[in-house]
């Protein structure tokens, strides 16, 4: 069933007894097999392969572009396998011409609410995304993992099989299987160099104040004193002003500390 409302591209491929709900859109190269359900206000675009007795339902997005700079529009695709749940507001891209061109979710996964899963991620079965789970790009979740709710998951990590991710974890390296984390990244590693490069500041700048950071930041002494002993010259840098007035400015959660061990 088809509702009259629904808009489907003459290049879909759908079998008839998927259920298309009001004001759903399926557009470019899709393929949906049997058994499958758009509630209502569902987007699928792109070349998206949707096997069989999977919902979808209102407002999730999948297939629509990735969010990736370098995505130039290449035939990348996102593969869908059976008997999966997407629930509202998902979004879930295709995959890149750096990752292999393919985003895929196998079969029996429970996608909730608000979650994201970007570009070149490969999902095996039976893993849960609680509400508003976050996944980089280039992502590879194993069999039965869980990522708990609001937690984030660095591009290019791996979740092994029957692991759990806490939640609101920040995870940034690989987690074994059946391992057990939760977490968020609480201390301060670095200046971020590439942002400061993108910004467009020559090398020698980023060197410069990469070590006035540590200055502030010297455990020896406290950041007020360290602060204190910055000279003129210093501070009159626009970066190291923006941090000594961002420090000075007694924020309610406090200054998260370096942590170069």
């Amino acid at each position: 069933m088809i509702h009259p409302t629904a808009i489907i591209s003459k290049s879909a491929e759908i079998d008839k007894e998927v259920f298309i709900g009001p004001y759903c859109v399926v557009k470019g190269n899709v393929e949906i097999q049997k058994g499958t359900e758009l509630i209502s206000h569902v987007n699928i675009s792109g070349n998206t392969q949707i096997g069989k007795n999977n919902t979808f339902f209102p407002f999730s997005s999948i297939g629509l572009a990735p969010q990736d700079k370098k995505f130039k529009g290449e035939d990348s695709k996102l593969i869908i396998g059976n008997d999966n749940t997407i629930r509202e507001h998902v979004t879930i891209n295709p995959g890149t011409k750096d990752g292999g061109m393919i985003t895929k979710i196998e079969n029996n996964c429970l996608i909730m609410i608000g979650s994201h899963i970007a570009h070149d991620c490969l999902i095996s079965s039976n893993v849960v995304l609680v509400n508003n789970s976050t996944l980089g790009g280039h992502v590879k979740i194993a069999e039965n993992a869980i990522i708990g709710g609001n937690s984030a998951i660095h591009q290019f990590v791996n979740i092994g099989k029957y692991a759990m991710i806490g939640g609101m974890s920040g995870v940034e390296s690989n987690i074994i299987p059946y391992g057990l984390y939760f977490g968020i990244r609480s201390n301060l590693r670095g200046i971020n160099l590439i942002g400061l490069k993108r910004k467009g500041l020559q090398n020698n700048l980023i060197h410069k104040i990469n070590h006035i950071f540590k200055k502030i930041f010297n455990k020896d002494n406290s950041i007020e004193h360290n602060i204190n002993n910055l000279v003129s010259e210093e501070l009159d840098i626009i970066e190291i002003k923006d941090i000594v007035l961002f420090i000075e400015s007694n924020l309610k959660r406090g200054i998260a500390n370096y942590n170069n061990d």
